[in-house]
């Protein structure tokens, strides 16, 4: 992303802080492309505002598409590169050949943009990511938002029988509601959040992946016997520890939990299911299971001292691959797994699994060519286009498939492995979406980090994050959301 602080880091990753303002989940992703190219995005002087009138509805065109109307596409210039996006233009040229698309990628999508909003006169389709994204719930509480639910009824592009929403994975359309029925987002990209480890390092152990805490604390007792911790984590950002911590949770008290925390309820924290996790990860602490030094370090410095083996599991992202390619051995073997449950009294099977969808795509409701903008995004929800960008950028997207015939990493392919095998069992927490400060500042360093510092007892986190929870909840100055 575009800045270079330690939680939003422009050469170094991805950038932090939009991680979790975001439902998080920019895949396998790495490097931002380094030129910061200016979006050719001046209003212009021949913007009048006017919209493109509606083509003619075929079945090859099911969202009347005018096929001479220019189309503007503007892009986030981020990990993914631009190349995916170009080749779905493409396509959309070669479907309306009388139609011109302008295409243009950034950095800046807030400075870029936020002036053509104001003007009425913003791009038909709009990557809204990175460390400068704009808010989209002040953007669809203006109404600047184009409800999204016409893309999602039409038949996909590839199977005419088949609505493009049936197409999707598991909490996207959801997510991209902020309020009530109307869908404002589409988030391209999926990601899949749990533990990750060394399939190599396990089987030298002699073990496989726990699934009770019990097993858990075994295989981390005979990793410590012969020299290598347990768990580390990104110490100075504990928000990292929800990825396997919040669907743990799920697994073991049922989504009803999530929700309710989600929901800002009172004493949701206070449910057995979020005392007896945290008392599950404080043991990890208490028993020296936990990488000595970890408090300290950063997401680099853990994942780097997890890839040279110091530790066994690290919960984190599917963007670990990607990120930590320069310092993960070429035999690692690297995996991803559902977190380990309590026991067999859990509410939800072994499995349960956090993945959502990043890489948030908008039209604006001033645009002059709504049609062309949602159509740009259904060719880019075909399985062609698909598989390019997993195939390119090593990540999911937010089509279901799209993976035959790919030559998947190691982690790619444990994670689609991952996904077959959580099934119906995905959970999807948006507390990091939705209050982004309680998520990082309160619940992560000021909660999570002091207890597994061993600062606070399991108790004394409960309430403490209970009260921080409480204060949103009572603090009218913050706009608050509901599952529906």
């Amino acid at each position: 992303m575009g800045s270079t602080s330690a939680e939003n880091r422009g050469t170094e990753g991805v950038g932090r802080r939009d991680l979790i303002k975001r439902s998080a989940a920019l895949g396998l992703i790495s490097v931002p492309t380094m030129s910061f190219l200016s979006a050719c995005a001046s209003s212009g002087g021949d913007d009048s505002g006017d919209k493109a009138k509606a083509g003619k509805k075929t079945a090859k065109n099911p969202l009347a598409v005018n096929d001479t109307a220019g189309m503007e596409f503007v892009l986030f210039d981020g990990g993914f590169g631009k190349e995916y996006a170009e080749d779905a233009v493409k396509i959309y040229e070669k479907n309306f050949p009388g139609a011109k698309v302008k295409f243009s990628a950034t950095q800046k999508i807030q400075s870029t943009l936020q002036p053509r909003f104001n003007q009425g006169t913003p791009p038909d389709l709009i990557d809204n990511s990175g460390a400068e994204q704009m808010d989209m719930g002040v953007l669809a509480g203006k109404n600047q938002l184009t409800d999204l639910t016409p893309l999602l009824d039409a038949p996909s592009y590839d199977d005419p029988a088949k609505k493009v929403r049936d197409t999707l994975r598991p909490g996207i359309v959801e997510m991209g509601q902020l309020d009530g029925e109307k869908v404002w987002i589409l988030y391209y990209a999926y990601t899949v959040y749990g533990v990750w480890y060394s399939q190599k390092a396990l089987d030298s152990l002699d073990e496989q992946y726990p699934e009770t805490w019990d097993q858990m604390l075994a295989v981390c007792e005979k990793a410590k016997k012969k020299g290598m911790a347990g768990w580390t984590y990104a110490g100075k950002y504990p928000y990292y520890l929800p990825f396997s911590l919040y669907p743990m949770i799920g697994k073991v008290g049922g989504r009803e939990v999530l929700d309710a925390i989600d929901n800002l309820e009172p004493n949701a924290w206070k449910h057995p299911a979020v005392k007896a996790c945290f008392d599950a990860y404080y043991e990890l602490y208490k028993k020296g299971y936990v990488l000595k030094g970890t408090p300290g370090l950063d997401h680099i410095q853990s994942q780097t001292a997890w890839a040279q083996g110091k530790a066994l599991f690290i919960p984190n992202g599917s963007w670990v691959e990607n990120e930590s390619a320069n310092v993960i051995p070429k035999d690692f073997d690297l995996a991803v797994s559902a977190p380990t449950g309590i026991d067999s009294s859990d509410k939800l099977p072994f499995g349960t699994i956090w993945a959502s969808g990043g890489e948030p795509f908008i039209v604006p409701s001033k645009a002059k060519n709504a049609e062309g903008g949602m159509e740009q995004l259904r060719i880019m929800l075909s399985e062609a286009s698909s598989k390019n960008f997993t195939g390119k950028v090593k990540s999911l997207t937010a089509y279901n498939g799209g993976t035959d015939g790919i030559a998947l990493t190691p982690g790619l392919k444990s994670g689609v492995a991952a996904l077959d095998k959580a099934g119906e069992n995905v959970v999807n927490p948006r507390l990091q979406d939705w209050y982004v400060q309680l998520q990082k500042e309160k619940i992560g360093v000021s909660g999570l980090g002091e207890m597994m510092a061993g600062r606070l007892t399991p108790a004394e986190a409960v309430k403490k994050i209970q009260a921080y929870a409480d204060e949103v909840a009572k603090d009218d100055s913050i706009k608050h959301y509901k599952h529906q």
